[in-house]
């Protein structure tokens, strides 16, 4: 559907929702945290949507912009990690489970919302009006299902990391931990080898087939 779209057009319908996504992303994990006990973010002023406060140079701009432009099939990123300290929580290990869920959760919000928004450029049905809602809704909702399956995947330090470390007993979770330092190499490995593309296939077809059809796509 994008195919048809000129480079800068593209740029126009995406960059509100990666940015959105992105930052919107790591706000849910600072917002969930202060509301088990955690204020560090909040102190930071981290709490805002502002992308200014989030802004990441490569994870935010330069790699979706790459993607964007060499066409490769999905586009994703990262904003600057909102800081969580965990000695803050009741308890910490599950906590900070729930904190890294809250990623993806937003995302999957995000993802409704765009959805409905390109559902009312359907329901429209003025040119000039519907097709850049439904642009950018699609966008919207593509970028925030690419995050949440991503940030779901077990692979330190993505959010899907803290849930199963929070599940694994104390030291396999600490071994676990350790693969953190390596954890950007094995992504941009999955990336660069197509391997993440063929793990994401199917749920993001099926995922974007039901935002999809709630935006009446």
């Amino acid at each position: 559907m994008m195919n048809e779209l000129t480079l800068m057009q593209r740029i126009v319908v995406w960059i509100l929702p990666v940015i959105f996504a992105i930052t919107v992303h790591e706000v849910a994990h600072g917002w969930v945290a202060k509301k088990y006990g955690d204020n560090t973010a909040s102190v930071l002023g981290r709490l805002t949507i502002n992308p200014i406060k989030h802004i990441d140079w490569v994870g935010t701009v330069l790699l979706p912009g790459i993607l964007l432009l060499t066409g490769t099939g999905f586009i994703f990123g990262w904003a600057k990690p909102v800081p969580v300290d965990a000695r803050n929580f009741k308890n910490p290990r599950k906590d900070m489970a729930i904190v890294a869920l809250a990623g993806p959760a937003s995302n999957l919000l995000m993802a409704l919302a765009w959805a409905l928004l390109a559902r009312i450029g359907v329901m429209t049905g003025v040119e000039f009006i519907s097709l850049p809602l439904i642009y950018t809704g699609v966008a919207g909702i593509s970028i925030n299902l690419v995050l949440a399956l991503i940030n779901l995947l077990p692979i330190p330090p993505l959010d899907g990391s803290r849930v199963l470390s929070g599940i694994l007993p104390g030291y396999w979770a600490w071994k676990y931990n350790q693969l953190e330092r390596y954890g950007f190499i094995i992504l941009l490995i999955l990336l660069y080898t197509q391997v993440l593309n063929v793990i994401l296939a199917y749920p993001m077809y099926a995922a974007q087939q039901l935002f999809f059809s709630i935006a009446g796509l």
